[in-house]
C-alpha cells in the first residue's frame, strides 16, 4: 500500500510523548507521506524541524483563520520571507471559518486573500479551511484566479463540490466519511471524479467511526481508505494509488 495523508497536524503537542511511534505506525500502515500544515507564525519553525527529522513529513506554512488573535499584519510579509528560505509543498492552512461567531470576518478575509496572493507568487497550492463559508471561499478562489489546491475536510453540497472541481481544486476526505450518518458526503465521494480526491486524517482531530473519542493519527488513514473504496466499488489498492498520485501532482517538490 502507498498512501498519502494530505492533512495532519503532527506538530500538535498531543504527539510530543510518542511522535516517533506515531510515525512508525503510519509507515507500517502504508502511509508514506504526510502533509503537515501550519496554524500560526509560531508553528512554522517547529514544523520545519519536524519535517527535517521525519523525511516522510512535508511542510506547509500559513495562518489558520481560527487562530486569528495570534496573527499580526506583518506575519503575511514574514510568510513571504519564510517561504524564500524554507521550501514548502503548500501554503496552508488558510481559509475562512464562519462557524465561530467571535472570529472577525473582515480580518479573516484579509488574511485569506493576502495568503492566496502569496501562494500564487510562489506557484504553490493552497490548503483551505472552509467551515460554514464554502460559497465565499469558492468565489474568492475564482475571483483571484491562478490557484490550485485542496479544500480540506470538505463538508459542502454536491453543487459546491462541482464548483471546486471546475476550479481544479481537490476535496480532502477524512474521518467524517466513515460515519454512516454522513449520507451527503458519502454520495459525493461515491461518484466524484477520482482525480480530485485526496485522503486525510486531520490528526489529532476528526477520528473515524472506528476510533471515536480517541486521538487521531496518520495510521488511521486506512479506515478512511477502506470506506472510500467500498463507497466507490473499487479496491483499496486502486484508491490508494490514485489518491497518492493526486497528492504527488498537487504537492510536487521541484
Amino acid at each position: 500500500m502507498d498512501l498519502t495523508d494530505s492533512h495532519a497536524h503532527l506538530d500538535d503537542g498531543s504527539f510530543d510523548p510518542d511522535r516517533a511511534e506515531v510515525m512508525q505506525r503510519a509507515a507500517e500502515a502504508g502511509v508514506r507521506r504526510v502533509v503537515v500544515p501550519a496554524i500560526h507564525r509560531d508553528s512554522w519553525a517547529g514544523i520545519e524541524r519536524l519535517c527535517r527529522d521525519y523525511p516522510q513529513a512535508l511542510p506547509a506554512y500559513g495562518l489558520h483563520p481560527i487562530y486569528l488573535e495570534q496573527h499580526r499584519p506583518e506575519h503575511v510579509a514574514e510568510l513571504t520571507r519564510w517561504l524564500k528560505d524554507h521550501p514548502a509543498v503548500a501554503v496552508g492552512e488558510i481559509g475562512l471559518d464562519y462557524f465561530l461567531e467571535e472570529l472577525d470576518r473582515e480580518r479573516q478575509r484579509d488574511y485569506f486573500e493576502q495568503q492566496l496572493h502569496v501562494a500564487r507568487e510562489f506557484d504553490l497550492p493552497v490548503i483551505v479551511h472552509a467551515r460554514r463559508a464554502m460559497d465565499e471561499v469558492t468565489s474568492t478562489l475564482r475571483r483571484i484566479g491562478g490557484l490550485r489546491g485542496v479544500v480540506h475536510s470538505f463538508a459542502g453540497s454536491e453543487q459546491q463540490a462541482e464548483q471546486l472541481w471546475r476550479l481544479g481544486f481537490c476535496l480532502g476526505i477524512g474521518g467524517p466519511v466513515t460515519y454512516e450518518r454522513a449520507q451527503r458526503l458519502r454520495r459525493i465521494v461515491a461518484s466524484m471524479p477520482i482525480e480530485y480526491l485526496l485522503l486525510e486524517t486531520d490528526a489529532p482531530d476528526q477520528p473515524g467511526a472506528g476510533h471515536r473519542g480517541q486521538r487521531n493519527e496518520p495510521a488511521h488513514l486506512v479506515e478512511v481508505l477502506r470506506v472510500v473504496a467500498e463507497l466507490r466499488g473499487d479496491s483499496a489498492e486502486n484508491i490508494a494509488a490514485a489518491t497518492s498520485a493526486n497528492a504527488a501532482t498537487l504537492f510536487r517538490r521541484d
